[in-house]
């Protein structure tokens, strides 16, 4: 239950900042696919950056446990593609589109309906796309640090010294 609760109020607190950033806006939504306004993918990267320093810390001080789920192309590329085509017929992703319904948008409904719909398509045909799709470029569970053999904290740092260039990048060209 406790653990519910936190889930709980971190989901506030990352839709509150959803909404304070206006990465809930259709403009925001029809900027970044035209790649004329960087507002949401500035708010993606600080919340990957923010979240890769935040979970690190947390299996390093054994609070919590990292659980790496298997790198495979076919369902990252299939899923990627279902993914764009969906936001960019719909002007919203999954998460923007449940904080857009909450301030009463009520076209993000037709997208939650969609995610559900997909969802079900999903399960009815998980068993074949487990002999098909998601065998192709399987590449097991597998991170950069390890890749690379080097300790994750020297990938963070450059991730965030990378993450900060293209964030100052993005203001300077008024992005």
């Amino acid at each position: 239950m406790k653990m519910l609760a936190y889930g709980m109020i971190t989901g506030i607190a990352f839709g509150f900042l959803l909404q304070k950033g206006r990465v809930l806006r259709y403009d925001k939504q029809l900027g970044a696919l035209l790649l004329k306004d960087m507002t949401i993918i500035k708010f993606m990267l600080s919340s990957v950056l923010v979240g890769m320093v935040g979970v690190y810390l947390l299996v390093d001080f054994e609070l919590a446990k990292l659980s790496i789920k298997a790198t495979v192309l076919g369902g990252n590329i299939v899923g990627g593609l279902i993914f764009g085509i969906g936001w960019g017929l719909l002007g919203y992703c999954p998460g923007t589109s449940a904080g857009a319904l909450a301030e009463g948008r009520w076209d993000a409904l037709w997208g939650i309906l969609g995610m559900l719909a997909g969802a079900a398509v999903f399960a009815e045909t998980f068993s074949f796309m487990k002999k098909t799709v998601l065998t192709w470029g399987d590449f097991g569970k597998i991170t950069l640090p390890a890749i690379l053999g080097i300790n994750h904290w020297i990938i963070i740092v450059l991730a965030i010294i990378g993450g900060l260039a293209l964030l100052r990048f993005f203001e300077r060209k008024g992005l």
